[in-house]
């Protein structure tokens, strides 16, 4: 790791989604309990494929880049290609999720919104982070129209790296030069995720004509 890895102030949120996001962060504890007593999680297996082919969900692809992030392999969340963050090419965006966070929810219709709109000038990534149930991260997928790749970390191998994920939902921006930017999540409408991606990854965006 270079130590670049920088975190970006957000305005303050109304009270209703800090409820939601303590009520992410205790989730995410749970599952953080499991992990630590021993781990083995299935994410590939036939029903999660056929549940990823059936919501159109892309395959993980991470190469060529080289992001200071943990060069740590994870698993393709449903099966395919496995892949290091380290080899993320940027500038990207990875957003650490789980089935079990209301934010995370929130926030995935406008997170597939850039993806649509964006994707082919700033790809998104995600990473089902600490949840030991892969049917229910790809059925939330399927419902919000999610077709951008996800890695999975259901065991909790990022934990113990310079990567510090403290709450979920969480942003990680890969810059150009490999530098990345950590900001938290819990956006709601495209246009946030757009100013984010713009003020972490120092590009402007370019827009479609109207």
């Amino acid at each position: 790791m270079r130590g670049l890895v920088t975190v970006a102030a957000r305005p303050p949120r109304p009270p209703g989604l800090l409820a939601l996001v303590a009520v992410a962060v205790l989730l995410s504890g749970c599952d953080q309990g499991e992990t630590a007593a021993g781990c083995n999680v299935d994410v590939d297996t036939q029903e999660l494929r056929d549940l990823k082919a059936d919501a159109g969900i892309a395959d993980c692809s991470a190469e060529g880049g080289d992001a200071d992030l943990p060069d740590v392999e994870l698993a393709c969340l449903g099966g395919g290609t496995a892949g290091s963050l380290a080899d993320i090419e940027g500038p990207a965006v990875i957003n650490f999720w789980a089935s079990n966070c209301p934010p995370c929810v929130e926030e995935m219709p406008a997170l597939q919104a850039f993806h649509e709109q964006y994707g082919d000038q700033v790809p998104v990534v995600g990473v089902d982070y600490l949840e030991t149930y892969p049917g229910a991260a790809l059925d939330l997928a399927r419902r919000s129209g999610v077709t951008y790749p996800s890695f999975v970390d259901a065991c909790g191998d990022l934990e113990g790296t310079d990567l510090i994920i403290s709450g979920l939902p969480t942003f990680v921006f890969v810059r150009e030069d490999g530098s990345v930017k950590i900001a938290a999540g819990g956006v709601e409408t495209l246009d946030e995720v757009v100013e984010l991606a713009e003020a972490n990854l120092g590009i402007e965006l370019e827009r479609s004509p109207a």
